[in-house]
């Protein structure tokens, strides 16, 4: 099989060709279709990220495809069955092993493009506006980096769970995504003064951010009494340090959010989301808007729209060819 690895840190992958993996009991192989890329991959690419595999590896955190063997115990899953997963690592190869507890069966209606969009992007959204900050409907909920990958699904989602959505974004035609997907109020983040047009609006309760830096410097002065702060990342490059007096001044509460770490520490809070998401795709509530399919061998093209933040919404790894 063919994978896109990684063989030595903050280089491009490498095309290498592999052998097929074998299932281990609780395990199934999976055929890939597709690979959602997120920013994380890039960190992994540089060796920054919170989890850090032995040289080579494969990156690719979220994947679809289709069961094509069954380890001894498996029970859950059948052959050609349709699923997606969220895996870590390994989804840009034509191949996976995965333990079958994190593959989630996909609907028919579920294309493998959107699948491959749809775990991490509305999970991390859903559980940290949902699970975490206990959004209310009429709460005003402010969305840093809303034109990436998961910014969007907050605006998306924050706009379903009846919030008023501000979303900060770089340029009007990225903004102009944001509105389409429900925002009520635009920041471009090149020009407007965050901080300033936020407290115009009346401040924020709850403030999702992906982005770091000033940013969150100047999200949190605009925060209103007793708001909800959500640290997801910091592609800005620079974690923040948080003043603890501002937090005690307004009552606020910052609340440290990694998506990934629930398949460990509590696996049915991912599993409650993914129904419930999958439900309102179904119904036709929500769509992963993705920018970009590029095939296997261009992964590292793929990457470099993540990088230089030329994508709008997800970038998605075209593995294999559909049958």
């Amino acid at each position: 099989m063919r994978a896109m690895q990684v063989t030595a840190y903050d280089e491009p992958l490498s095309l290498r060709e592999l052998e097929l993996p074998v299932p281990r009991p609780g395990e199934v192989l999976v055929r890939i279709d597709t690979c959602g890329l997120n920013f994380g991959d890039t960190l992994m690419i540089k060796g920054t990220y919170q989890e850090k595999p032995p040289l080579p590896f494969t990156i690719g955190m979220e994947l679809a495809g289709r069961v094509v063997g069954l380890g001894d115990g498996v029970t859950t899953l059948a052959k050609d069955q349709r699923i997606a997963a969220y895996a870590g690592f390994g989804g840009l190869s034509e191949y996976a092993v995965l333990p079958a507890e994190v593959c989630v069966p996909i609907p028919d209606e579920m294309d493998a493009v959107d699948a491959a969009a749809f775990l991490i992007a509305y999970g991390t959204s859903h559980v940290a506006l949902d699970y975490k900050a206990g959004l209310k409907p009429g709460e005003r909920l402010l969305v840093l980096g809303a034109s990436g990958g998961v910014g969007l699904t907050a605006v998306e989602l924050g706009k379903l769970m009846g919030a008023e959505v501000i979303a900060c974004a770089r340029g009007k035609e990225k903004l102009e995504i944001c509105r389409k997907l429900g925002a009520d109020h635009l920041i471009d983040s090149d020009t407007d003064d965050i901080r300033a047009v936020v407290k115009s609006l009346g401040g924020a309760d709850v403030v999702y951010d992906p982005i770091g830096g000033d940013q969150f410097k100047a999200a949190m002065r605009a925060c209103n009494p007793e708001a909800r702060l959500l640290p997801l990342g910091f592609a800005s490059g620079e974690v923040p340090q948080i003043p603890a007096n501002i937090l005690l001044v307004k009552n606020l509460t910052v609340l440290g959010f990694y998506w990934g770490g629930y398949a460990r520490i509590k696996p049915g809070v991912l599993t409650d989301s993914f129904r419930t998401l999958i439900d309102w795709y179904v119904a036709g509530r929500i769509k992963p808007h993705v920018s970009n399919v590029l095939p296997l061998e261009q992964a590292n093209e793929a990457l470099d729209l993540l990088r230089t933040r030329k994508a709008t919404g997800k970038v998605v790894v075209q593995v294999s060819q559909p049958e």
